[in-house]
C-alpha cells in the first residue's frame, strides 16, 4: 500500500476528530481543569472588560484561548450554581434551588451523577476548595459523589463553623481550622499536588476557589495591591496570581498541551465587585448581572488563541462538553440539559441552545435564546414580582447592552413567542417544585388596571 496514501488517511482521520472537538482516538484523553471562583462579575476582570482590577494572566489566558462572552452560571446564587455546573442539569432537577446555610441538613440526592462520576473509571478526579452541596450526615463530602480527592470547605467563608477537612476514597483523613488570609493559598498549594500525582493520567479538577466572596482576606502579598479596589481587588489580584501559577505549572510538567483550563464563577457579584455595567446583582432574578459571568477556556492546539464567542452557554455545559472531548458516553438514564459545547470552542460554531431557562428559587423567570431575553418577574419592594399584564413586558434585545429599554412595543410578536416558550416550560418543570410558588396568586390575578389592551393575558 502507498504509504503516502496511509499517511493522508491518518491525517485526514485526526482533522476529522479535530474539527468535531474530539481527540485521537488513540491519543491521550485530555485534563480537564475549571477554576470557580464565588462571586467574580463580569466586570471585575480584563477580559470581560474591566479596568479597575489589573489581571494580567487572565488577559493572557484570554489571548491564547477562547471566551466566552454571553455565558451564563446555572443559577443566581452558588448553591444551585455548582449543582448545575456539576450535574449537567437545572438545579431544580437536584431538589437544590436555594443556599445552604450552616444549620440546613439538605445534600444533593446520591443519585445525581457529576462529572466526575460520568468521566469515571478513565479520570481521577478531585475537588479543591468550596463544596456547598450539604454538609449533613457522614456522606456529604464531594468523595461520594465520584472524586477521589477532597480538599476543602463545605460552604462559603462567611459561615460558621468553618473547618478544612481533607478526605479521600478511605474517608476522612484530616481536619484544620482555616488560616483565612491563606486559604486560597492552601487550595492553589493542594491543587497542585494533585495535579503533579496525576500527570501521567487524564484527571478531572475542580478548584473552587471560595473568593472574592466576601468578607475579603488580603493574602500576604497581596495587601492593599488594588489601588482601586480595595480588599475585593487584592482577592482578585490574588486570583489573577493563581492562574498564572497554574499555567506555568502545566508547563513545566509538560502536559500545557494536553489540558483543558476553563475559568468561570458561580455567579454575579454581592454587595461588592462588577457587574460590567450589566443589570443586577446576585440573586438578583433573571438579568444579566446576577448570572452572566466570565468564562474562559483555554487549551494550545485545540481551541484556537484570541477568540471571543457570542454563542449562548451555561454551566450545565461542562458535563457533556467534557463526556465528548474525552469520548466518553454519557451518564445513562440521566436527563440532562446542557449540551455538547466543544464545536463552539474548538471551531467557532454556533449554540447548541434554543433556549437558555433563568431561575429564581424554583421558579422559572427568564428565558433567554440568542438574539432575545424575556423577563416574567422581578424584585420589587422586598417581594419578587409577576411582570405579566401589568402594562410593560420586559422583551429584550441582547444586542444591545445593559437591558435597560424593554423593546417589547417594537416586537410584540416576538413577546407572544417567548411567553409562549416559558409557559411551555414552566409547565415542564412544575412537577420538580418543592413547594408553592411566590408568585401563583399574581399569576391567577394579574393587576388590570390602566394596561394596555395588547400586553393583557391572553
Amino acid at each position: 500500500m502507498d504509504r503516502r496514501k496511509v499517511l493522508a488517511g491518518g491525517l485526514a482521520l485526526m482533522a476529522s476528530s479535530l474539527a468535531h472537538g474530539g481527540m485521537p482516538k488513540a491519543g491521550r484523553r485530555p485534563n480537564f481543569i475549571v477554576i470557580c471562583c464565588d462571586d467574580l462579575g463580569y466586570g471585575d476582570i480584563g477580559p470581560t472588560g474591566g479596568r479597575d482590577i489589573p489581571t494580567p494572566h487572565l488577559d493572557r489566558l484570554a489571548r491564547e484561548g477562547l471566551t466566552l462572552t454571553d455565558y451564563y452560571a446555572p443559577a443566581n446564587v452558588c448553591t444551585p450554581s455548582r449543582a448545575g455546573l456539576l450535574t449537567g442539569r437545572y438545579p431544580i432537577r437536584t431538589g437544590l434551588s436555594k443556599v445552604l446555610l450552616a444549620a440546613d441538613r439538605a445534600t444533593m440526592p446520591r443519585s445525581e451523577v457529576t462529572i466526575a462520576q460520568a468521566l469515571k473509571p478513565a479520570y481521577r478526579s478531585a475537588l479543591i476548595g468550596k463544596w456547598h452541596l450539604g454538609h449533613s450526615g457522614p456522606s456529604w463530602s464531594p468523595t461520594f459523589y465520584g472524586f477521589d480527592l477532597f480538599y476543602g470547605i463545605p460552604y462559603s467563608h462567611d459561615i460558621a463553623p468553618l473547618k478544612v477537612f481533607e478526605f479521600d476514597q478511605s474517608g476522612q483523613t484530616g481536619e484544620w481550622e482555616p488560616d483565612y488570609p491563606r486559604l486560597q493559598q492552601r487550595f492553589y498549594e493542594r491543587a497542585e499536588r494533585f495535579i503533579e500525582e496525576q500527570r501521567n493520567q487524564p484527571f478531572f479538577l475542580e478548584l473552587a476557589l471560595s473568593s472574592p466572596h466576601l468578607p475579603n482576606y488580603s493574602a500576604p502579598g497581596f495587601e492593599g495591591k488594588s489601588r482601586s479596589a480595595g480588599a475585593y481587588g487584592d482577592s482578585v489580584m490574588e486570583i489573577d496570581a493563581i492562574v498564572g501559577r497554574l499555567v506555568a505549572k502545566l508547563k513545566a510538567l509538560g502536559i500545557d498541551r494536553d489540558t483543558m483550563l476553563v475559568f468561570t464563577s458561580d455567579n454575579g457579584p454581592w454587595f461588592e465587585g462588577s457587574t460590567g455595567d450589566l443589570r443586577q446583582r446576585k440573586g438578583g432574578g433573571a438579568y444579566d448581572g446576577a448570572s452572566r459571568v466570565p468564562f474562559i477556556a483555554r487549551w494550545p492546539g485545540r481551541i484556537p488563541a484570541n477568540r471571543r464567542s457570542e454563542a449562548i452557554a451555561m454551566g450545565i455545559d461542562l458535563l457533556p462538553t467534557f463526556c465528548e472531548l474525552a469520548n466518553l458516553p454519557l451518564p445513562s438514564g440521566v436527563e440532562l440539559d446542557g449540551k455538547d459545547i466543544a464545536p463552539v470552542l474548538t471551531r467557532g460554531g454556533a449554540s447548541p441552545h434554543a433556549e437558555l431557562l433563568l431561575f429564581q428559587g424554583e421558579d422559572i423567570v427568564g428565558l433567554r435564546t440568542q438574539a432575545w431575553k424575556y423577563v416574567s418577574a422581578d424584585f420589587y419592594m422586598d417581594r419578587l414580582m409577576y411582570l405579566e399584564g401589568r402594562g410593560y413586558p420586559q422583551l429584550y434585545d441582547m444586542g444591545r447592552p445593559g437591558e435597560q429599554y424593554s423593546v417589547a412595543s417594537l416586537h410584540p410578536d416576538i413577546v407572544v413567542t417567548m411567553q409562549e416558550r416559558l409557559r411551555a416550560v414552566t409547565a415542564q418543570f412544575a412537577a420538580l417544585r418543592t413547594g408553592p410558588s411566590p408568585l401563583d396568586s399574581q399569576r391567577a390575578a394579574p393587576p388590570r388596571r390602566n394596561v394596555p389592551r395588547q400586553w393583557l393575558p391572553q
